[in-house]
């Protein structure tokens, strides 16, 4: 008879702990129910530590463990990340939705309870009935869902640049009627939606190219440069969506851009050169930056 290997759940938390892992009780819970989900509630079993995680294949946890302290971040081993409430799936190679990233899910939907649309034809203005979203760069597609998931009347589109992006996009924003499109920026999209849409969501690659060497392992070594790498200056893609987002957003149209509080002066400069007028919004709780352009 094989041997169990499980370990407690006091044990994960302490060996977590030493692995350098802050939060090892919230990671200690999500480890537990991944590797039992049908065991019952892996909070239960932090708040009794003595208890053994025994239930299902006791290596699992352990195989669970080893990669944690590998840096593989704890987001693509259990293949999923909580944002805004929910649950997305996030796969190996794919950049991991952030928390702070939820601060431009709210500016967003900020702006399309206030949106309007001009009427041509009487110069009058009313809501738009189905609001055309677009989530740029997207990753997971975390944004756009999240938008989606609050306005499930919009259409939604989602673009990146990465193939293993795109496909795991598609599948968060599938349940929402949500497209995801594969190709560089714009020229991803579907051209019927120049001159349509209202809002444009992007948390676009903004650390300076210099800084990639100073982020933590599992960002470093698991998540794609590409995903990270915004240029000398961390704005270049921030310069390339401030030139072409005119010609594809609706009279009226948003565009919002996450960037660190450093960088919110120059990016919102770099908006207004092309016409924009633009706004920073700043979350303490949340540690987020959204510039906003229309």
């Amino acid at each position: 008879m094989e041997q169990s290997t499980a370990l407690t759940a006091g044990q994960l938390i302490v060996a977590l702990r030493l692995a350098g892992c802050v939060h090892a009780e919230e990671e200690a819970a999500i480890l537990l129910e991944a590797a039992r989900p049908t065991a019952g509630s892996a909070e239960d079993a932090v708040a009794c530590p003595g208890t053994a995680a025994a239930a299902g294949p006791g290596d699992r946890l352990a195989q669970m463990l080893e990669q944690r302290r590998q840096g593989i971040p704890l987001e693509h081993i259990v293949g999923w990340a909580e944002f805004c409430g929910r649950r997305v799936a996030v796969v190996p190679g794919v950049f991991v939705p952030r928390k702070r990233s939820e601060f431009l899910v709210e500016q967003a939907l900020a702006v399309l309870a206030h949106s309007v649309r001009a009427d041509t034809d009487t110069d009058a203005v009313a809501a738009p009935l189905r609001p055309v979203i677009v989530d740029l760069c997207c990753g997971t597609g975390a944004l756009g869902a999240a938008i989606a998931c609050a306005l499930p009347e919009c259409e939604l589109h989602a673009a990146d640049i990465d193939a293993t992006a795109v496909a795991c996009a598609a599948g968060n924003i599938a349940p929402f009627g949500g497209r995801a499109h594969c190709g560089d920026l714009f020229a991803a999209l579907p051209k019927h939606l120049r001159g349509r849409i209202d809002v444009i969501v992007a948390n676009a690659p903004y650390v300076p190219a210099a800084a990639i060497a100073f982020m933590p392992q599992e960002a470093r070594l698991h998540e794609p440069d590409i995903a990270l790498n915004g240029g000398a200056d961390g704005l270049a893609l921030h310069r390339r969506i401030a030139e072409q987002a005119g010609a594809w957003l609706r009279p009226g149209g948003t565009v919002l851009l996450e960037c660190s509080e450093k960088q919110a002066s120059r990016s919102a400069a770099i908006l207004a050169g092309h016409g924009f007028v633009t706004g920073t919004a700043v979350s303490e709780a949340l540690d987020g930056v959204v510039v906003t352009a229309h």
